[in-house]
């Protein structure tokens, strides 16, 4: 099926429905639009994320005629992943070249609820009233291939990284083959660094570091734990890729391509190839768009205006749209009743049964917008009832996880209090009883200790007492000497208390 109406557009949007921005593009030239509103005149196209739907492969025979293809498709889907009889899901599929078996057709089906398409375009259709055009978004990079940016074969691997979501996508020999969510949206890397970092940072603060701070040269606090985040991020596409090439039979991975929704001044390209030994590139490519200067138009919005040019036949046809615009005029229902009640009309100046005819029009009209108020009543209660019930049990997860997060704290709180004094307390003993050995071995005695902890370092300060300066001073050089590198001494002055015949000295430590 065509995405496309017989109508000519004058101009394209795209529509990103997770942060609620509209890309339009007039000719070659792409813009943001703050102030999107609905012209009769433009092609609207958007996507799903790979939260949104449910992926897989089925086989049918190839015994099936075409015009039941559809039919074989949804039941072998309904069957083979137990989906709920009593739901009425939206599945879209692509057929997969398979050379191998004579016997059978397979296809990449795609599985929506219509509630998620609802929910996820409430706001955008507001808006822009239609879309033409929803789909999912691993299926955009098939224009990467029809445009031929990208011309080597094999098994390339696409990464995308956005504010709520992330997503790998592979691609064998220029077709779609797998796709799945990762939990590596910047949200989620945000909360992943501030549990190793220890403490939490602003959202903006953590994009900012990321937008800004090469890992290769900067001095930053934050920069052993991007690492160790990225180390992470890594790891766990490197279990996927290991399933992925067990499962569909692929020798090696010949490329990784990755996008970005914010820019970055690390290279996670060459992050990437040293930590996979895969070869890999940002995904950067000339669309042959132009844009405002300044403004970086964002991968899939690229992708997207690029999808709605190509030819059918070059991309993959795969709609979710519920909000298609109306046919033509002639070729609604409701405009060939029209159609037949004005010729009615017009014969009717020359027939005498011409007012029978308008009437039996109308009568017909009446009928069939009667039949269908019922129809999309009926729709409109059992949508209401479901939606009311989801909210339902929204609201209780909500309120148990809140529980949990309560939880959660009280039970962190408690054991960042047995670690301090478990390891703190310990540490402090350790070193009075390694610098009261060290006095003894001099034969300084003690006279007092004070202890505090300024900038997350602990501080000493021990009073000296001994009968002979000379004495304080070896000691000194002597501590300097062993304890360099791990404290740091320091020496006011040594004084001579006549009444009492002995020196007295304040030496400070500090624990690096």
């Amino acid at each position: 099926m065509s995405e496309k109406t017989e109508q000519v557009f004058s101009s394209v949007v795209s529509h990103n429905p997770y942060d609620n921005d509209y890309v339009s593009g007039i000719s070659s030239f792409l813009a943001y639009d703050k102030d999107i509103t609905f012209k009769k005149g433009q092609y609207s196209i958007s996507y799903i994320n790979t939260d949104s739907f449910i992926n897989a492969q089925i086989s049918i025979s190839k015994n099936i005629p075409e015009e039941d293809i559809y039919d074989a498709i949804l039941s072998k889907t309904y069957d083979e992943l137990a989906l709920d009889q009593a739901l009425s899901y939206k599945i879209e599929y692509i057929e997969l070249y398979n050379a191998l078996d004579a016997e059978n057709k397979y296809f990449n089906v795609f599985i929506v609820d219509p509630l998620v398409i609802d929910e996820t375009f409430e706001e955008s259709i507001k808006q822009i009233k239609y879309i033409d055009t929803i789909i999912p978004s691993p299926l955009l990079f098939k224009s990467l291939y029809s445009k031929e940016l990208i011309t080597n074969s094999g098994a390339h691997v696409f990464l995308y990284f956005e504010r709520t979501s992330a997503f790998i996508a592979i691609y064998n020999e220029k077709d779609f083959i797998f796709s799945k969510t990762i939990e590596y949206s910047f949200e989620q890397l945000h909360e992943n660094f501030c549990e190793l970092y220890g403490e939490r940072i602003e959202f903006e603060e953590f994009i900012d570091f990321i937008k800004n701070e090469d890992l290769k040269n900067t001095i930053s606090p934050y920069k052993e734990f991007f690492i160790k985040l990225y180390k992470d991020v890594f790891y766990n596409i490197n279990d996927i890729l290991t399933y992925v090439k067990r499962a569909y039979e692929i020798k090696k991975f010949e490329y990784i391509y990755i996008g970005t929704q914010f820019q970055t001044a690390s290279n996670l390209d060459e992050i990437c190839e040293f930590e996979l030994q895969i070869k890999t590139s940002i995904l950067d490519f000339d669309y042959g768009f132009e844009s405002a200067e300044g403004e970086n138009i964002s991968l899939l919005h690229s992708l997207m205006q690029l999808h709605v040019i190509l030819p059918d036949e070059e991309k993959y046809i795969c709609n979710f749209t519920n909000y298609e615009r109306p046919p033509r005029f002639i070729q609604r229902e409701s405009g060939k009743l029209i159609l037949i009640a004005a010729a009615s009309l017009v014969l009717g100046f020359a027939y005498p049964v011409g007012n029978w005819i308008a009437s039996y029009a109308q009568g017909l009209q009446k009928d069939i917008l009667n039949n269908e108020y019922v129809e999309i009543h009926n729709k409109k209660t059992t949508r209401e009832a479901t939606i009311k019930n989801r909210m339902a049990d929204k609201n209780k997860a909500l309120k148990l996880l809140n529980e949990q997060k309560n939880s959660y704290i009280d039970k962190k709180g408690t054991l960042v209090k047995i670690h301090d004094v478990k390891v703190n307390y310990l540490m402090k003993a350790k070193t009075l009883t390694s610098l009261t050995k060290d006095l003894n071995n001099f034969n300084v005695k003690l006279e007092s200790v004070l202890y505090a902890q300024k900038e997350k370092s602990d501080k000493f300060e021990l009073g000296l007492v001994s009968y002979k300066s000379i004495r304080i001073t070896k000691l000194i050089k002597h501590l300097t000497k062993i304890y360099e590198g791990t404290m740091k001494f320091s020496i006011d002055k040594i004084f001579y208390d006549e009444d009492e015949k002995k020196y007295f000295s304040t030496l400070k430590v500090e624990v690096l």
